[in-house]
């Protein structure tokens, strides 16, 4: 009996412990740090929201479905914390002298709550007890002051998005935008008005989303807006400018791709997404030379001047495209975007095997539609 107390006692100590560090991880560490309860948390809750939004189910009632995963997800995650610090104190209690499981559970949950209808015996269990009652206030406060945070960055990140659709239309589609800013004759002026802008959006995306992964799942309050498919939009529109619209070499669009494709690849990164680091500029690529083609003549139609070399202009196409091509459609895979050109209409052969979402290989459909 001995032993199995000291053993409940170490136990005890180590289930409260990684408790706080999942707490800490999630909440206070501002890095991407991956906390295993708390990845495992949201992953049961993807199955369970995974069932209510079927894939055989029509995209608006998925979409509806999901748009509670990630906030039912976040708000239910300090009722795990607590329940780890619940049942490690317990243990503790019942190994340090109390007489039976179920007391020790009623000395827990007394002190955690502050209760106050039982005091446990002895001044080391009394100073247990107001340290149990402290870390259970604390998980609190913690997630009281956490979700300001997530709600800010996510209402910033939806602020642009929003601005977005007036540019590019419903869901966002590069050539859409490019035709509108010619049409008001501003397209000598995107990359002081997209570009600029973006690239600063990608950054805090970066930041945030990998500080807390929860925002990755974050839904638009439209349902055809998504984050992922507007970065894919703003990310084509600047390779399709720097590549085949005839107009004076923009800087901005080169520094906004490259700003854009390391913040997909950094929150790809904690979803253990592959990718390859180096691309060549000649690897293939989900977009076809026809579908190109058929974006050109749009643009064409539109006004927007192109360059009289078009074989080049793919090959330049190509070669920023290939830097983002594979972890955008990962991404819109993963949070189950709403279908858009060049993004979400289409999947690759890439392998999702650790993230908040359940690990499923996602195929490559080319031009297929999501709905």
């Amino acid at each position: 009996m001995l032993v199995l107390r000291i053993l409940a006692v170490v136990a005890g100590v180590v289930i409260v412990v990684g408790t706080l560090l999942s707490a800490v991880k999630t909440v206070v560490v501002p890095r991407g740090y991956v906390s295993r309860l708390t990845r495992r948390h949201f992953r049961a809750m993807r199955r369970i929201f995974g069932w209510f939004a079927r894939p055989s189910r029509p995209y608006e009632e998925r979409d509806r479905v999901l748009a509670f995963y990630a906030p039912v997800a976040l708000i239910t995650l300090p009722a795990v914390w607590v329940t780890g610090v619940l049942g490690g104190f317990c243990l503790f209690y019942w190994g340090v002298g109390a007489h039976s499981i179920p007391e020790a559970f009623v000395i827990s949950g007394s002190s955690l709550f502050t209760l106050g209808f039982v005091r446990p015996e002895g001044t080391p269990r009394t100073a247990m007890a107001f340290v149990e009652a402290g870390l259970g206030l604390g998980l609190v406060s913690l997630m009281i002051s956490y979700l300001p945070t997530i709600y800010g960055a996510f209402s910033r990140r939806e602020a642009q998005v929003g601005m977005l659709e007036v540019r590019a239309g419903l869901p966002p589609s590069a050539c859409e935008l490019l035709v509108r800013y010619q049409r008001i004759g501003w397209l000598d002026r995107v990359g002081d008005d997209v570009f600029a802008r973006w690239e600063g959006w990608f950054v805090d995306v970066e930041e945030s989303h990998t500080s807390h992964p929860s925002l990755v799942f974050f839904r638009s309050p439209h349902p055809d807006r998504n984050w992922v498919t507007a970065a894919g939009c703003v990310l084509d529109t600047a390779a399709l400018f720097a590549s085949t619209v005839d107009l004076p070499h923009d800087p901005q669009a080169d520094l906004l791709i490259r700003t854009g494709f390391f913040s997909l690849r950094r929150v790809s990164d904690y979803f253990g997404i592959d990718y390859p680091t180096d691309p060549a500029p000649t690897d293939p690529i989900s977009i076809t030379r026809a579908e190109f083609d058929d974006a050109c003549a749009d643009l064409r139609a539109g006004g927007v001047p192109l360059r009289a070399d078009l074989d080049q202009a793919w090959r330049d196409f190509s070669g920023w495209r290939v830097n983002y091509d594979l972890v955008l459609i990962a991404m819109c895979e993963l949070v189950n975007a709403p279908t858009a050109r060049w993004s979400s209409d289409r999947t690759l052969q890439v392998e999702v095997p650790d993230s908040f979402a359940s690990p499923r290989t996602l195929r490559r459909r080319r031009g297929a539609t999501r709905r």
